[in-house]
């Protein structure tokens, strides 16, 4: 049995039509039923726009060995500073047989812009 996850605000993403962009509230308000994926550089996952409670860190330059420890029974959302390298990562996703992924529109940036909930790690 599967645990997908429907989002309201999804929208194909305007640089790849087989990629869907989803709005960082509603990831705010489901992060308890999906896998959040940060495909973002350690440094930036710890800097300054921090990152999402829960979400697990695989850069997007390490995604394909890791790429079938993802879950295939559950939701996935990737996320990185602006929506750009997270899309890359869904497509990578999708081509290896995942089929509920999601981008988070707008990343980290448009996540913070929101005023929504982060986690810093100490310096």
């Amino acid at each position: 049995m599967s645990d997908f996850v429907d989002f309201s605000s999804q929208e194909t993403n305007p640089q790849i039509d087989i990629v869907y962009d989803v709005s960082p509230g509603e990831v705010n308000l489901k992060k308890e039923k999906i896998e959040l994926i940060d495909v973002r550089q350690p440094s930036e996952y710890d800097g300054e726009l921090g990152h999402i409670a829960g979400s697990k860190l695989i850069p997007l330059d390490t995604l394909m060995d890791h790429v079938n420890d993802l879950p295939k029974d559950k939701t996935i959302v990737f996320i990185c500073r602006s929506g750009a390298r997270s899309t890359n990562a869904a497509v990578i996703a999708k081509d290896n047989g995942l089929d509920s992924v999601f981008n988070m529109k707008g990343g980290m940036l448009l996540w913070n812009e929101m005023g929504l909930s982060v986690e810093r790690s100490p310096l």
